[in-house]
This record gives C-alpha cells, structure tokens and sequence, in this order.
C-alpha cells in the first residue's frame, strides 16, 4: 500500500496486513464504477460522481477519502477529488491499464476462492473448485461474460511484461515459434512486432481462438501469425523452432505440466527449445511476488503452482530437456530455457 499505516511497532504493522482486502475491495469497487475515466478530464466533486456512478454521495465519499489515503486520487479540495499516478492505471483507456485486473482479482470468482483457502490446504484441491464444482477453465468456458473479464485482465497484465519479454530475450536465433496456450495473442504480437523475421502460430482452445481473432487482425502481424486451435495435452503444431508458454506450467501439477512439455518436446525440431515464462521462486525470505502468486495458483488452479529453479530443472529433465538458462525478464517474471536432448 502506498501510504496506509507506517509503524515500527509489530501489531500495527500486521494489522495494515490484515487490512489489506479492505484496501483493494475498495480499489475494485472504484474500477468497477470507472471513477478515474469520470477524473481524466480534471477534479469532480464526490457528488458530480455520486451522479455520475448512481452511487449514494456519502457512502462514495467515504470510499474516495479512502482511496486518496493510500495514494489512489487526491481531495485537492474538501470534496473534490483528483486523479493521480496510482489512479492513472484503472483508467479503461490507457496502456498498461489495471482495471480489469482491480475488477477480476475482487470479483465473485476469485474473492470467494480466496475466503476457501482452508479448503485448498485441507483437500489439496482448489479453493475454487470447491465453491464452483469444477475447475477454473470449464467455468469461464461455461461463463463467457467472467471469461471476457478474465481475458482483459491477463491481457492487461502482460502488457507490463510482454516489450520486455520481446527485448530482453535474445530471438535472433529463432525463425518460427509456437505461443502454446497464448490466449489473447498479446506475447506473441509483441515479439512478432519486435522481431520481423520471425513467423508464428498462436495456440489455444477453440473458445479463446475465435474470442483472439479481431486483436489478431488489427495487431499489423496477422500476416505472420496463424491461428491454431486445440488440446495442449493431446497435440501441439509440429515442426517449428521454439515453443513459448507464458504462464501455463504454473496452472498445473507436475503430472500434467510434463505431458505439456512432452508434447513440447515431441512436436518441435530436432534442434527445438521450450521457453518457459513464469515466475521462480527463490529460496530465501524476501518479499515476492512469485510466492504471493503461488498462494493464489493453489485457491485458483487444481495442482498449479509456481516453481524454482531446481523444479523447473528437474520438470525438464523428465520431459527430454535440458535446462540451458534462466533470463530475468524486467518485472516479476523469468524466461526459463530448455533445449531439446
């Protein structure tokens, strides 16, 4: 948080802890009535965006005071409120935007999934799948307005990740290369965009193909990147340099991370690498975003959680590759990569 409650003393400084749901209920609760597309355009009082938002005006402005306690808007005025650097990024318009990410992190699904996590460390299954009865991906394939949703968000999160990701990694090498489970496209258009000769494949479940088409065809690469749909666990287009897969292995246990990475293995060249774009997680006690995410892999995904170097080592090495580097992406995120043995 940005500035909420700074204290030496232990209690006060696990309370602001403890307090830290209210903090973010509040940022969703604010993305989702898109107060900072009504504030771009300069300060409103809490009642023009009472109106504005159908809201009630002291409810909302006890919400904006909030806000503007943690960094999120200014009250530059008594009443009137501001937007600020914070603020900027739940805006729906502009690039790197965390609004749908504010909205799908406090929505129902996954709120709820968290307030299940005693059933994820009671059963070893999901916090999810005990709430919905099924796993994440066959309720937004059942769901598609939560799916749509879920695709801005992780949209939206890889635009922070993905310019480094095209620049940072060295692909002079690699001529053609599969997005396998590349959802909306976003990875692979930006390395497309940053790297002319190479030609791609976006891979993912029929669903989230015809969902990708039109960001496909307005991307300025649709010419050098085909659409394939199917089964990462049954087949994966063969015959191409390098297999990309951006947050995929963290979805799943290590039974069916390997089965992906066979099917990897099995598809590409004979001289092929597999680059694996996660998290890893390291082995001492500092902050990290990795073993937050990896909390959340358990309440959210059947088996999924995130790695360190020595699983990602080992996962390889079953599934015929070897480990060659590990690259650290400007971020949260490393490119783990293997070659084919």
């Amino acid at each position: 948080m940005s500035k909420f409650i700074e204290s030496s003393v232990p209690q006060i400084a696990l309370l602001q802890m403890l307090m830290g749901n209210w903090v973010s209920q509040s940022i969703y609760a604010a993305a989702k009535l898109g107060i900072a597309d009504y504030l771009q355009d300069g300060e409103k009082s809490y009642g023009e965006l009472a109106t504005a938002t159908s809201t009630h005006e002291e409810s909302l402005y006890r919400l904006l005071r909030l806000l503007a306690s943690v960094g999120i808007f200014a009250e530059v005025a008594p009443g009137k409120f501001t937007m600020t650097p914070l603020a900027d990024f739940l805006r729906s318009d502009v690039p790197g935007s965390l609004r749908d990410m504010a909205i799908m992190m406090s929505d129902h699904e996954h709120y709820s999934s968290w307030g299940n996590i005693l059933y994820a460390l009671q059963t070893g299954k999901s916090g999810f799948e005990g709430l919905f009865g099924m796993n994440v991906f066959e309720y937004y394939a059942q769901n598609p307005e939560s799916a749509t949703i879920f695709d801005r968000a992780m949209t939206s999160l890889c635009s922070i990740e993905n310019t480094a990701l095209s620049t940072d990694y060295d692909f002079s090498s690699t001529y053609s290369l599969v997005d396998v489970g590349g959802g909306q496209g976003s990875l692979l258009v930006s390395i497309l965009q940053a790297n002319p000769g190479i030609t791609g494949i976006l891979f993912d479940t029929l669903d989230v193909i015809e969902r990708t088409k039109p960001h496909i065809a307005t991307s300025g690469v649709s010419d050098r990147c085909q659409l394939v749909s199917g089964n990462f666990f049954e087949s994966i287009p063969a015959g191409f340099d390098a297999y990309i897969l951006k947050h995929i292995i963290h979805d799943w246990d290590d039974e069916r991370a390997l089965v992906i990475l066979k099917q990897c293995h099995q598809a590409m060249a004979d001289n092929g690498k597999v680059l694996v774009v996660e998290q890893v997680i390291s082995p001492d006690n500092d902050p990290s975003m990795g073993k937050l995410m990896d909390v959340n892999m358990l309440v959210m995904c059947p088996g999924g959680k995130e790695r360190s170097a020595e699983e990602f080592s080992a996962l390889f090495i079953a599934a015929g590759f070897k480990l060659t580097k590990i690259v650290p992406i400007r971020g949260v995120v490393s490119i783990v990569e293997g070659i084919k043995i």
